[in-house]
């Protein structure tokens, strides 16, 4: 009983903890930006504006909740629920210290690559159940996308997979503490292999300049033209959880996880998710949005083969 309370109360405190930092986030991107862009961003509720996402929450609250005549209704509804519950299944295996985790599995990097596929699929019921072409076009963008970007992303995950011998992140991060982190060591391998992954990771997140299917000047608002209200604000819930939990497990693969000089704990591995996730903000609010070519292009042309081969190199260092 006592094990199952522990699980139990260990997740939930991981779900407040994600559902709260991403909360805080969004406030933090748009003070960001307004920066970036000689603005002042949010400043009106709280302190600094820190009540914004809540003034926020409750506004979508309040909002008319439509559904299109013609759409398919239960796929319409589904939709923005799923990809939510996606975002924040991930962070089930993501191993934020020595003993906080939510699940402890022998596979959890196959569970993470699994999860983070299967998120595509919310996407592209909203397109197709909304009955709307611009929206239909943003699924079938975001559906090319992410199984182009699934492939250099699976093989990069598979460089510390390699190294380390195992799949559980757990032992991951534990080989990391052993000996040097794998984006530095060996820095011609797992730096590469750690840059690899986070372009993946932008793209599976569907952020700039990888926000294809959500391109507002060629599709309106892509995939959530049709949404109002609480679904709308899902599906961007589940973006941005989608981003912070990738932030983790790139900080837990590649970075060391909660391994970190002096004291190795909870602290550093947040400090480098936080890291992470920032960057993420910041190419967002820096570069323009790629063309559909130019990213499938990137993708198979320069990614795809440079992932295989770190990976045969993995695979080369461990045996030699």
């Amino acid at each position: 009983m006592n094990v199952v309370l522990t699980a139990l109360v260990t997740s939930l405190a991981i779900l407040v903890g994600v559902l709260t930092v991403t909360a805080w986030g969004i406030w933090f991107e748009r003070k960001f930006s307004a920066r970036l862009q000689s603005r002042l961003g949010p400043t009106m509720v709280g302190p600094v504006g820190l009540a914004q996402p809540l003034a926020d929450l409750m506004k979508l609250l309040q909002k008319e909740d439509l559904v299109p005549e013609a759409a398919d209704r239960a796929v319409f509804n589904l939709a923005p629920q799923i990809a939510a519950l996606c975002a924040l299944g991930a962070a089930a295996v993501v191993p934020f210290s020595a003993h906080i985790i939510g699940a402890q599995i022998d596979l959890g990097v196959l569970y993470l690559l699994a999860i983070g596929a299967v998120t595509v699929m919310p996407v592209f019921m909203a397109g197709w159940a909304s009955n709307n072409k611009f929206a239909l076009l943003g699924g079938m963008r975001a559906l090319a996308q992410s199984l182009s970007y699934e492939v250099p992303l699976v093989l990069s995950a598979m460089v510390p997979v390699i190294l380390a011998g195992s799949m559980d992140v757990s032992k991951i991060v534990e080989y990391q503490a052993a000996g040097s982190w794998i984006a530095i060591g060996p820095v011609w391998l797992g730096l590469p292999a750690f840059v690899l992954f986070l372009l993946a990771m932008l793209a599976e997140s569907n952020r700039i300049p990888f926000d294809i299917p959500e391109a507002e000047s060629e599709l309106v608002a892509g995939i959530t033209t049709e949404y109002s209200g609480m679904k709308f604000a899902l599906f961007y819930l589940g973006e941005y959880v989608h981003t912070l939990v990738a932030s983790a497990v790139a900080s837990a693969l590649f970075l060391g996880g909660w391994d970190g000089p002096f004291a190795p704990g909870l602290h550093w591995m947040v400090l480098k998710s936080l890291a992470l996730f920032t960057f993420v903000y910041w190419v967002r609010w820096s570069l323009l949005r790629f063309r559909s070519d130019q990213l499938m292009k990137m993708c198979w042309y320069w990614l795809v083969p440079i992932s295989v081969a770190l990976l045969l190199g993995a695979g080369a260092w461990v045996v030699l």
